[in-house]
């Protein structure tokens, strides 16, 4: 028979434990008080409709005071006046300049050789010649027939006193019965045909003194008329030595040395460095905002001057418009061409305005609401926004003066109305 160990079991007496019963005490009432802490917040929590972490958040405090609206840019230096010259007739050029020489007004860059156009100018110039000989043969016909003209008057005049002095003899005669009524009659006849040839030479003389004028007058206008051509060629063919129009720097050269063109092909450019200008690409939200006359600030090479805004491109290009500013005073003689300068423009300039940092929450909602923040939650409000600067927005309406809103990153809230904001 197998026997057990019944024999060694014996009672043992367990004697309680205060401080065991101290720590679970303690450490019940630690829980308890965690829980009335977490209470609002875990009630918050519950409340919102999301959570998002701070991190991938941006915060921003709504603040009062200056509010400067402003664009800010590179720009590059460019020349007001800029010419290219171009070829007024086909011909062979021949370059009296290179690309960078500086030129003075006036001055020859090209010859363009075009000896069809001086052949044309020597033909139409020949044919002036011709017409004034003509204007002059004309004077002088003139002259000779008004002289003819001037001595069957003067016949006609001494005739008809001749015949006055006859007719008065005979009719003396007739009184003494010298004469017959028959030799009156007949100087009387005679009185009548030089006064009616002394009224034709007058006739004559008038009339073919008018015809001899506009005679006259139309070799006048028609040599005039040719002059004009003569003159016109006479310009083209003086064009064929291009000028500067102004005093500067020749700037691209788009033909080669001895190359054949046609009319008006494009042979160089000329850069007026005496009037120099900044352009910049403004945003298309800002172009409307910007004037003729603004002013603005220039800045490189450790100078700053100042600026007007002189043209803005009524076209935009890639959401961008071109503006440029003149410098207010003398242009800085430092710069060149195509330099790269910072560029700022003065828009707007208030004090005492309700502002918040700008951010993607504008562009996000519009500028109808903005996510105040709270107690770690970002309540959806409506907002209203006024004018935007490249770092502020004006805010007109729905925040006041200390305010934290979130500013970026509330593209991931989802238009939810209550967001829980976690650390």
């Amino acid at each position: 028979m197998i026997r057990d160990t019944s024999a060694q079991d014996r009672m043992v007496e367990v004697k309680p434990n205060r401080k065991r019963r101290l720590i679970l005490i303690g450490g019940g009432v630690l829980v308890l008080g965690l829980l009335v802490w977490l209470a609002p917040g875990i009630g918050r929590l519950f409340s919102a409709s999301a959570s998002v972490s701070s991190s991938r958040l941006a915060f921003a405090t709504v603040e009062r005071g200056l509010f400067v609206r402003d664009i800010a840019a590179e720009g590059k230096v460019v020349a007001a006046v800029s010419p290219t010259m171009y070829a007024t007739y086909g011909g062979a050029v021949t370059l009296q300049v290179h690309a960078g020489d500086t030129v003075k007004k006036g001055q020859v860059l090209a010859i363009v050789d075009s000896p069809e156009l001086r052949n044309k100018l020597a033909q139409e110039q020949s044919k002036a010649d011709a017409m004034q000989v003509d204007y002059l043969q004309a004077q002088v016909d003139a002259r000779s027939k008004r002289s003819e003209l001037q001595k069957a008057l003067d016949n006609a005049q001494i005739d008809e006193k001749s015949a006055e002095t006859n007719l008065d003899r005979e009719q003396k005669a007739s009184a003494a019965g010298a004469a017959t009524g028959v030799e009156v009659d007949q100087a009387k006849d005679v009185l009548e045909k030089a006064r009616i040839t002394l009224a034709h030479a007058k006739a004559d003389l008038g009339i073919s003194g008018d015809s001899l004028k506009f005679n006259i007058q139309a070799k006048k206008l028609a040599h005039e008329n040719q002059m004009l051509v003569v003159q016109d060629l006479q310009r083209q063919v003086d064009d064929l030595n291009v000028k500067s129009p102004v005093d500067g720097q020749v700037g691209q050269l788009f033909i080669a040395e001895r190359a054949t063109v046609a009319k008006d092909a494009q042979l160089l450019s000329v850069i007026d460095l005496s009037a120099l200008q900044v352009e910049m690409q403004v945003p298309e939200s800002f172009a409307r905002d910007l004037g003729i006359g603004m002013s603005g600030e220039i800045s490189g090479n450790g100078h700053v001057w100042k600026g007007l805004v002189s043209a803005i491109s009524p076209e935009v290009v890639n959401g961008q418009v071109a503006a440029r500013l003149r410098f207010d005073g003398e242009t800085p003689k430092q710069l060149r061409q195509n330099q790269r300068l910072s560029v700022r423009v003065l828009l707007d300039k208030r004090d005492n305005v309700l502002t918040v940092q700008r951010g993607s929450f504008v562009d996000e909602s519009g500028g109808s609401y903005a996510y105040l923040v709270r107690d770690g939650i970002a309540s959806k409000t409506p907002i209203r926004v006024g004018a935007s600067s490249i770092d502020k927005v004006e805010i007109l309406d729905g925040l006041k003066e200390g305010d934290r809103i979130v500013i970026s990153g509330t593209d991931s809230f989802k238009g939810a109305a209550r967001v829980a904001i976690s650390n």
